[in-house]
């Protein structure tokens, strides 16, 4: 008789199934007052608010005695999580902070008139990033002719207004743009800096599957402008989950190369903290995996508190935060 073998193959546990990006969170230092910039100044919609506490939560963030208040909002189909940690309070963004540091991540939403959208911001005072407006020259290829404008939150997170011109950019922005009664349409990616594009990419690609769906190397005047980083040269790849919605974009600055890193003993309650959350249909093996784990494991919730039954936060090879959930509705 012929043994089954029951050893685990090695090839399906370096591989993980994600459907979609579930959502994109950071910590900010006064939930109230985050939810008034996303809501009043941005159209952003309020569907949760909650506060959490107990050993769940801690080994989730792996920060002790955390006690924590989640809004989540919505901005068309997509969904941001606003994370105000009432104990401990973390850190805040560094004021030397620069765009091309290994901390950057940024949401992208898109809008139908990048100058009307400017305006808005004008008057109500926000923190520019970019000195302005920046529309990618031609000789750029596949970016040329998007406009876009970084600008900050009152944490300092970095935000980015974009428009695609005629043509370009996914479906779904090109029939909303039709509707010129709408201004903000929604969250096309989030971007993060990363050291190597061919490290990130074995995590992005080969981990979590995701599809390249586009590349190009920017630079510039404008790119430098819309940075903020003199003498920007990036390295852009886009990455698409199976089932669309929120995009990953990888920024690898091959010039300047002097961006810090990620610190290392940086924890959830920090507000340079941003997280990417992925949707899997199956998550309990993933412990056994050999991550970068923020959590400790695979971490399962009770009731209605999260958004989730299951979650696990580990670290990509920059030590960008992802968060990998099942959520209630796919339980079986």
């Amino acid at each position: 008789m012929k043994r089954k073998d029951t050893t685990t193959d090695q090839t399906s546990l370096d591989k993980i199934f994600v459907s979609h990006i579930e959502s994109v969170g950071f910590t900010v230092s006064d939930i109230e007052r985050a939810i008034d910039f996303y809501t009043r100044i941005l159209p952003f919609e309020t569907i949760s608010d909650t506060e959490i506490w107990g050993v769940e939560i801690e080994n989730l963030s792996g920060v002790f005695e955390a006690r924590i208040r989640v809004a989540r909002l919505r901005l068309g189909d997509e969904i941001i999580e606003l994370t105000e940690y009432l104990t401990p309070k973390g850190r805040l963004i560094p004021i030397d902070s620069r765009n091309n540091d290994r901390w950057f991540q940024h949401i992208a939403i898109v809008v139908s008139d990048l100058d009307k959208a400017y305006q808005i911001l004008r008057r109500h005072k926000v923190t520019h990033s970019s000195n302005a407006p920046q529309t990618l020259p031609e000789y750029l290829g596949d970016a040329a002719g998007i406009k876009a404008f970084y600008f900050k939150d009152f944490d300092n997170h970095i935000l980015e207004l974009i428009e695609f011109p005629s043509g370009k950019g996914k479906q779904k922005w090109r029939e909303s743009a039709k509707d010129r009664s709408k201004l903000f349409l929604g969250i096309d990616h989030t971007a993060i800096v990363i050291a190597n594009t061919q490290k990130s990419l074995e995590f992005y690609r080969d981990t979590l599957q995701m599809k390249i769906s586009g590349e190009s190397e920017n630079y510039g005047d404008e790119q430098e402008h819309l940075n903020n980083v003199r003498g920007a040269r990036v390295k852009i790849t886009s990455l698409q989950t199976a089932n669309a919605g929120i995009g990953v974009e990888l920024l690898e600055y091959l010039s300047p190369t002097d961006g810090k890193p990620f610190p290392q003993d940086s924890q959830a309650n920090d507000l340079w903290h941003w997280q990417t959350s992925f949707a899997a249909d199956e998550i309990n093996d993933l412990a056994r995996r050999k991550f970068d784990f923020i959590s400790n494991g695979v971490v399962s919730f009770e009731g209605e508190s999260m958004a989730f039954k299951k979650a696990l936060l580990v670290r990509d090879a920059d030590g960008h935060a992802v968060r990998i959930v099942k959520k209630a509705t796919d339980e079986k």
